[in-house]
């Protein structure tokens, strides 16, 4: 069993006018992209782990055809919410459109494996900012808001969200992993409040995404305190999932 990661998929055969093509040459074919390299090195008895923001989707029903398109591909799938994921609500009604292949966390943990998988979607912290690492652009596909958001009150929502799910992962297991779709910790890999929380429940290995237009090379993270952290949005890891390496899996 090999693990794999990849976020930001941003799928929209139920909505085609809101393709991510509409950003430029980068994003040209890539739903052909990420095929291509899934089918190319991930197999059925492989765990793929999606950090959000997976479909374009407003509602249910017209998620379906991308997650069905997941579905398709090999391995089994654990995700969880992104910002972008509007149709995602609760848990059991997320549940009963999800495929056999796919699983959801939210506000729980899942195990495959010898490994323990929780996570949370995070938002916005004025602990660190990317705003030098990327290059901005609009984004057409955006939904306006009528209200601006309280970044500080969702934050502290999904921290207690994230400890909820942590608190259930097995400290028994081979490996402890975590998906946020926000990044849980800044540039510098200095302690934060999300990392100090990772720490102290023992994570191996965070994986996350959110960020887009990353200027190449610039953000590589890495392992601190004991977790390694792996960005892993698609476009900057060129549509290609990323396999994730941990010792104890071996």
């Amino acid at each position: 069993m090999k693990i794999w990661a990849i976020a930001d998929l941003h799928l929209c055969f139920g909505v085609p006018s809101k393709s991510m093509e509409l950003f430029g040459p980068t994003w040209k074919d890539y739903t052909r992209q990420i095929e291509k390299h899934w089918r190319a090195q991930i197999s059925d008895e492989d765990l793929v782990l999606i950090a959000g923001d997976i479909s374009w989707a407003m509602k249910p029903e017209d998620a379906v055809k991308d997650l069905e398109w997941i579905d398709q591909l090999p391995g089994t799938k654990v995700m969880i919410r992104g910002n972008h994921d509007y149709w995602w609500s609760s848990l059991s009604k997320v549940q009963k459109i999800l495929p056999a292949s796919i699983h959801a966390i939210h506000l729980n943990t899942y195990s495959f494996d010898g490994v323990s998988i929780g996570g949370a979607r995070l938002w916005d912290t004025e602990e660190y900012n990317f705003n030098q690492y990327i290059e901005f652009r609009e984004n057409p596909a955006e939904k306006k808001e009528k209200e601006p958001f309280d970044n500080q009150k969702i934050f502290e929502r999904e921290l207690q969200r994230l400890e909820m799910s942590l608190k259930q992962l097995d400290q028994k297991a081979k490996c402890r992993m975590v998906m946020t779709h926000y990044p849980p910790i800044g540039a510098d890999l200095r302690p934060s409040r999300t990392s100090c929380l990772l720490k102290q429940y023992n994570v191996d290995v965070c994986i996350f995404g959110h960020l887009h237009q990353v200027r190449a090379g610039s953000l590589p993270f890495g392992t601190v305190e004991g977790t390694a952290y792996h960005l892993t949005s698609c476009d900057y890891l060129g549509f290609d999932p990323q396999r994730i390496e941990y010792a104890n899996l071996h």
